[in-house]
């Protein structure tokens, strides 16, 4: 049986069409993927993300734990302060990629992939088990009393204000939504109940992520609606969601990331902080950084009249098959088809011409520099 957020009734309500995502019924869009989307680019969206793990690491050793076991370096986090990390195996390939806050000095807040909760929390629980700072560890998934909305595009900070009055009382205190910057997190009471605010996003447009109560995640989505009216806030499902992130380059798990795919081959290894010390998966990823991954991620474009280009797709290099598309579909800002994909680093040059193979036909396709959308 498919699992359900808490805001199930209000998609059903707002005439969300619902499918299954990873083994939850989660609404793909409301009015057309392309609606959305381009809202959110231009004004303002809210998405369901209850279906996304939280984890809670607290205790003296939390961020020596952390830090031994995220590729990131999180002393670099101040109270109030979050960055994207990954978690890897021994061989270097990625558990799950997430975002860390830290949100007192000795407590950590870890938004994980819906897909990877499980195997996240039995990763994290093994590895405090075998950790030298286990008896300064508590550890706790907090994913079934939590709840999460993200508020996206460039008009939220418009209103945001008014969904949470007054000053942070945690995290980065005294600050209103608005003043947040890039990353940065703090605490509300919203409905009688304590909840984080986060000033990040998976669109690449300004935003927020409210991590809440599942007792009070309807009201947050509810009051969103109804404050944003103003600036023609729309609801938005996961459809919108992956175009979105696909335009600006934004790996998903089980996509660019993979338990045999490195964050060094996923192009995201500006978030692998080999120089702080030992950390699970760090030999492999030295080696690699030091002398090249055997694949590497690229961006591309189709360059005529094509299909959208689909996970699974061949992709051609000079005729000759040279890897495979992992991410693909029509790009709504830009009005082509867009896509990730992985091939030999040596193939790999922007402004390289390659083709894109749809049932048995081959397009023309170009090589490009991330992220493939740009804002004006």
């Amino acid at each position: 049986m498919l699992k359900r957020t808490p805001l199930f009734a209000a998609h059903q309500k707002l005439g969300g069409k619902l499918i299954e995502f990873g083994g939850w019924e989660m609404p793909v869009q409301y009015s057309s993927i392309t609606d959305e989307h381009l809202c959110v680019r231009r004004s303002a969206g809210i998405f369901d993300i209850c279906h996304m793990g939280e984890a809670l690491v607290t205790g003296p050793g939390a961020e020596a734990f952390l830090n031994e076991t995220l590729t990131n370096d999180v002393r670099k986090l101040t109270v109030g302060l979050g960055q994207y990390s990954q978690m890897c195996n021994e061989r270097g390939g990625t558990i799950d990629d997430l975002y860390v806050y830290r949100i007192a000095p000795m407590e950590f807040l870890l938004i994980i992939n819906a897909s990877r909760i499980e195997v996240d929390v039995a990763w994290l629980q093994e590895r405090i088990c075998q950790s030298q700072h286990r008896s300064g560890v508590i550890f706790e998934n907090a994913s079934d009393r939590l709840g999460a909305v993200a508020i996206q595009g460039p008009r939220v900070v418009e209103f945001i204000n008014q969904l949470f009055p007054s000053g942070a009382r945690a995290g980065t205190t005294g600050v209103q939504a608005s003043e947040l910057k890039k990353n940065q997190i703090g605490a509300w009471t919203f409905a009688g109940q304590k909840v984080w605010v986060a000033r990040t996003g998976y669109s690449g447009e300004d935003g927020y992520e409210v991590v809440a109560p599942a007792s009070v995640i309807e009201e947050v989505w509810t009051k969103t609606l109804a404050l944003g009216h103003t600036v023609c806030i729309q609801p938005c499902g996961l459809g919108a969601r992956d175009t979105l992130r696909t335009e600006v380059c934004y790996p998903l798990y089980g996509h660019e990331l993979d338990e045999n795919t490195s964050p060094i081959e996923a192009g995201v290894g500006f978030f692998v902080a080999l120089d702080k010390g030992e950390f699970v998966g760090r030999s492999v990823l030295a080696e690699q950084k030091a002398k090249g991954a055997s694949k590497k991620s690229i961006a591309f474009k189709m360059t005529g009249a094509a299909p959208p280009p689909r996970p699974g797709y061949a992709i051609f290099i000079d005729g000759a098959k040279a890897g495979d598309v992992v991410s693909g579909t029509q790009s709504p800002s830009l009005n082509c088809g867009i896509g990730m994909g992985f091939v030999p680093p040596a193939l790999a040059e922007v402004g390289s011409k390659i083709e894109i193979e749809v049932r048995g036909r081959k397009f023309p396709a170009e090589i490009v520099k991330k992220p493939i959308f740009r804002k004006a």
